[in-house]
C-alpha cells in the first residue's frame, strides 16, 4: 500500500516502490466476479468570476483537476493527500537529504515516445520555467539541477533538504507535458462546462494489461457551476458529490439534509485574511493598518457560520509547524478586545485631526507625505470580497468592527479597484516559507516589502534547518511588523458528499483527484 513519506532528512538511501496501475490492478482481481455498477460518476466543481482566481493566484479548481488527470508528474497525491508514484514508480533520498533520485515506469509517453530520463528532464524543467516569477517558483528555489543519471533515472539535486520536496512534486503544476500532452492517467473529452474524464488503460501506456479494465473503471463527468447550482444538483440528485466549497458559499450548504449527504470539512491551514492593496491616505501608516487588524473580533466575525473547532488568529504562518521556533506569536494577548479597539480608535481619530507620521517624526515635510491635514474626514476603505452570501455575512462584521473606530468600509466593485482583498489561500506544504512566498512581491496582490522576499531568499541557501528557521522567523516578524495582511485563521474548504461516495477522503490540502474515483466500488 502507499505510504506517507516522514521528511527527507529522516529516511535511509534506499529505494521506495509501489507500480500504483498494478497496485490497482491487484486489489480489483480480489474483488470477485460480481457484476458491479460502472455507470458515470457525477460530481460539479464551484467555480466563480475572474477576480477570485486573480486573488487566490492558483488556476482555478477545474483546471487544477484536470491538469493533473491528464498529465502526471513524477509523483502525485491520492485521495488522502498522500503522495504516490505517478510517472516515477520508486525514488530514494540520500541521507543528506539533497538528492531525489527517481527510476521512471517502464512505459511510454501517449504519443509512443518512450519514457525516459532525457525526455522526463526536459518536460519537467519546461513545467519549473513556467513557474518563474510566480510564487510556486519560489518554492522551487532550493532546486539546484535536474540531471539524467541512467536511461530511466533522474536526480534532484537540492542546495539544501527539503522537508515535504515530495508534496511540491506533485502539484498540479508540475505535471508532465510531451508535446503538449500529458501521460494520463485519464483522457479527457471537453463539452462547454462539462468535462468527461476516462481513465487510460495501462496496455496503452506501455504498461501491463489490466484484464476487464472497462468494467473495473468508470467515466467521471465533471461540470463547472457557480455554488448555488451545485448545491441545488446535488440536492436534486444529480451529482454524487461537489468539491470546492469555500467561505463565500458556505452558507449554501443549510439546505442539505442528512438524508441527501454530509457536509466535509478539510483540516486545512493556510492565508486566511485581508491585504492591503495599496499606501494611499490611511493605508500609508503601518499604524494605521493595525489599527484595522487590532478592530477585529474573528471569533464574533466567524461565529454565524457555525464551524466547529475553527481557531482565530493573528499570526501570518500556521503556529505549530515543523522547524517552528516560535519566536513568533499570536498577538495582543494581553489585551481584550474593547482595549484594542480603544487603541485603534485613537490612532484613527489622530490622523482624522491631522497626526500619524508628521506628529511621530516632528517633520513637517514626512506629514505631507503621509498626507497629514488637519480635518480629514473618516477614513473610508473599500473591501474586496467574492462574490456569494458568506462574503456578505463577512463584509457586514468587518464593516461593523471598523466602524467601532471610527472607519468606513464599502464593497469594492472589483478586486482591482479595492483598498483590502480576502486572502484566501490553502498551503500546499506547511512550512513558513509557503506562507511569506504567497505574500511576496512575485504574487502581486497588493503591498509587499522586497526585504522580506530577499530574507527568504537567503533562507533558500541555508542548510542548518535551525539557522534557516531563525531567518525564516526574521521574515515572518518584518512582514508582521509591517501590518501588510491582518490574518484571520485558517481557510474553510467544504465538499458535499453522497453517503455511498468511495475515491474521496477529507485532507489537509483540500485535494481531491478524480482518478480514485474511477475506480468502480467493491
Amino acid at each position: 500500500m502507499p505510504v506517507q513519506l516522514p521528511a527527507p532528512a529522516k529516511r535511509p538511501a534506499r529505494w521506495k516502490a509501489t507500480a500504483l496501475f498494478t497496485l490497482c490492478a491487484a486489489s480489483l482481481a480480489l474483488c470477485g466476479c460480481g457484476k458491479r455498477d460502472n455507470s458515470p460518476f457525477a460530481l460539479a466543481v464551484i467555480t466563480g468570476p475572474d477576480d477570485e482566481y486573480q486573488a487566490g493566484l492558483d488556476r482555478p479548481l477545474a483546471r487544477q483537476l484536470t491538469r493533473a488527470s491528464v498529465a502526471e508528474g513524477l509523483v502525485s497525491f491520492d485521495e488522502q493527500g498522500r503522495v504516490v508514484p505517478a510517472l516515477a514508480d520508486r525514488w530514494i533520498v540520500t541521507d543528506d537529504g539533497q538528492s531525489y533520485i527517481f527510476r521512471l515506469r517502464d512505459g511510454e509517453w501517449r504519443n509512443g515516445d518512450p519514457l525516459t530520463a532525457k525526455s522526463a528532464k526536459a518536460a519537467l524543467d519546461a513545467a519549473m520555467k513556467a513557474q518563474r516569477g510566480a510564487p510556486l517558483g519560489l518554492d522551487l528555489a532550493a532546486v539546484e539541477e535536474v540531471r539524467v543519471m541512467a536511461g530511466r533515472v533522474i536526480e534532484i539535486r537540492l542546495f539544501r533538504p527539503m522537508p515535504y520536496f515530495l508534496q511540491l512534486m506533485a502539484q498540479p503544476e508540475l505535471g508532465l507535458l510531451r508535446e503538449k500532452r500529458g501521460d494520463g492517467p485519464m483522457v479527457i473529452d471537453r463539452n462547454g462546462a462539462v468535462a468527461r474524464f476516462t481513465a487510460i488503460e495501462p496496455s496503452r501506456l506501455g504498461l501491463p494489461q489490466v484484464p476487464g479494465w472497462e468494467d473495473r473503471t468508470r467515466q467521471i463527468v465533471m461540470t463547472k457551476l457557480p455554488a448555488s447550482q451545485a448545491v441545488a444538483r446535488f440536492n436534486d440528485n444529480k451529482v454524487d458529490l461537489v468539491l470546492g466549497g469555500r467561505i463565500q458559499d458556505f452558507p449554501y450548504t443549510s439546505s442539505v439534509g442528512i438524508l441527501r449527504g454530509t457536509i466535509q470539512l478539510d483540516p486545512v491551514i493556510g492565508l486566511f485574511g485581508l491585504l492591503a492593496a495599496n499606501d494611499n491616505g490611511f493605508l500609508a501608516d503601518p499604524r494605521n493598518r493595525e489599527a484595522l487588524a487590532l478592530a477585529i473580533d474573528r471569533a464574533a466575525l466567524m461565529a454565524p457560520f457555525g464551524v466547529g473547532g475553527w481557531t482565530p488568529a493573528t499570526r501570518i504562518v500556521s503556529p505549530g509547524l515543523e522547524g517552528d521556533l516560535q519566536t513568533n506569536g499570536e498577538r495582543w494577548t494581553s489585551q481584550s478586545i474593547e482595549q484594542r479597539r480603544s487603541v485603534a480608535a485613537a490612532r484613527v481619530q489622530d490622523w482624522i485631526d491631522g497626526g500619524g507620521a508628521a506628529a511621530e517624526s516632528g517633520n513637517e515635510a514626512a506629514g505631507k507625505r503621509a498626507g497629514a491635514t488637519p480635518g480629514r474626514p473618516a477614513p473610508r476603505l473599500s473591501i474586496w470580497l467574492p462574490a456569494g452570501p458568506g462574503s456578505d455575512i463577512l463584509f457586514e462584521k468587518l464593516a461593523g468592527d471598523f466602524q467601532r473606530i471610527g472607519v468606513n468600509s464599502v464593497r469594492a466593485r472589483s478586486f482591482a479597484a479595492a483598498d483590502l482583498r480576502l486572502i484566501d489561500d490553502v498551503a500546499r506544504f506547511p512550512r513558513a516559507r509557503w506562507f511569506l512566498n504567497r505574500l511576496s512581491c512575485a504574487a502581486r496582490r497588493g503591498l509587499c516589502d522586497p526585504e522580506v522576499d530577499s530574507i527568504v531568499a537567503q533562507a533558500a541557501r541555508v542548510v542548518d534547518p535551525s539557522q534557516r528557521s531563525a531567518v525564516l522567523g526574521e521574515a515572518e516578524a518584518r512582514l508582521t511588523q509591517a501590518n501588510i495582511f491582518i490574518p484571520f485563521g485558517a481557510p474553510i474548504r467544504w465538499s458535499l458528499v453522497r453517503g455511498n461516495v468511495a475515491g474521496f477522503a477529507s485532507n489537509s490540502y483540500a485535494w481531491h483527484p478524480l482518478m480514485p474515483l474511477a475506480w468502480v466500488p467493491k
